[in-house]
């Protein structure tokens, strides 16, 4: 008799999630089946719930998945059960396009999404391709590995990128579930790290992550303010303001980057001048693959690196996905499964 577990699914584009049974899936070749300690959710899973990229119903969200390998398919050779796994936003590539060749997953013509191509974490156990697993450090908790592997990765490995230099002026707009890591990381990096928010009320708290100097957006102009630091060589945007990244700009120092996390569909406000005289440049990133995550989670059990999280049960998925949608949660939400 097949075993069941617990899942969250979207039956069709904005469809609510729902709670259903469903049979524990049996890994094919290539795959691992793994029980799912623990799931970040992230602003990302809205991509599933609403339709925003083609998506296959019903899907079951998630791509910030921590848990142990239950089970090994054929053809597996470099994980085996109990291994304490996670699995992030790339959940896999081909190995056969020109860029899998080289050894380019990050551009790989048929890359995989973890809650999008496939099943994710919002469930007691999930299927994934041994090529997009990352392994947890010894004694790191799932619960707080979970939101390293996207929030995580997507700030330490853009910063990491950017080409900055120990003692460098590296900026984080925002104190939020990005944020609040990527103080940690520009910190442990050795940057000399300055923390953006609105209101005297935030210092504190930036100051308990790890930032050097903190600017209050309330207080004057933010490019003024970075200036008189001697110019940010990263400004990270966490969140999806145009205009506001258009302030930042002013903020930069000679090879500066305008590091853009947040998706918007507005145009940024910039002229070619601003950017030419001090060799500036706007730069996006998603996140990482598979090495970069491991890379992340290490770093983070080495440095102290924590993210603070909002812990829920299964079963409250969808209060869990709306409390972070609508930008109650203070950092991060994670469901626990066990």
């Amino acid at each position: 008799m097949a075993r069941k577990m617990k899942a969250v699914q979207v039956k069709q584009a904005k469809g609510p999630l729902e709670v259903v049974e469903r049979d524990v899936p049996e890994p094919g070749p290539g795959q691992v089946l793994i029980a799912v300690d623990a799931c970040g959710v992230c602003h990302s899973d809205a991509i599933t719930k609403e339709g925003w990229m083609p998506v296959q119903y019903p899907r079951v969200p998630g791509h910030e998945v921590v848990g142990r390998i239950d089970k090994a398919g054929p053809g597996v050779t470099a994980w085996k059960a109990g291994q304490h796994v996670g699995v992030g936003w790339h959940g896999g590539h081909c190995g056969q396009c020109p860029a899998c060749r080289v050894g380019d997953f990050v551009t790989c013509d048929f890359q995989q999404i973890c809650g999008i191509s496939y099943d994710g974490g919002y469930a007691e156990y999930m299927l994934a391709p041994q090529e997009a697993l990352a392994r947890v450090p010894d004694g790191m908790k799932s619960e707080d590995a979970a939101p390293l592997l996207c929030a995580g990765v997507t700030t330490f490995n853009s910063l990491r990128n950017m080409g900055a230099k120990p003692g460098s002026l590296v900026a984080v707009q925002g104190i939020g579930g990005l944020g609040h890591l990527a103080i940690q990381f520009a910190r442990k990096l050795g940057y000399r790290t300055v923390a953006i928010s609105r209101g005297a009320d935030k210092r504190k708290l930036a100051e308990e992550l790890g930032a050097h100097e903190y600017i209050d957006t309330e207080k004057g102009d933010v490019g003024k303010a970075l200036q008189a630091l001697g110019g940010a060589r990263v400004i990270m945007m966490t969140a999806s303001s145009s205009s506001l990244a258009a302030a930042m700009i002013g903020g930069l120092g000679r090879d500066g980057v305008l590091l853009l996390l947040g998706a918007g569909t507005e145009p940024i406000p910039v002229t070619s001048l601003q950017l030419i005289m001090k060799r500036q440049r706007i730069q996006g990133w998603p996140s990482g693959i598979p090495q970069d995550s491991q890379d992340t989670l290490d770093f983070s059990v080495l440095t102290g690196v924590r993210s603070q999280n909002e812990v829920f049960p299964l079963a409250r998925a969808g209060e869990a996905f709306e409390r972070m949608m609508g930008n109650h949660a203070r950092f991060r939400v994670v469901l626990k499964m066990r």
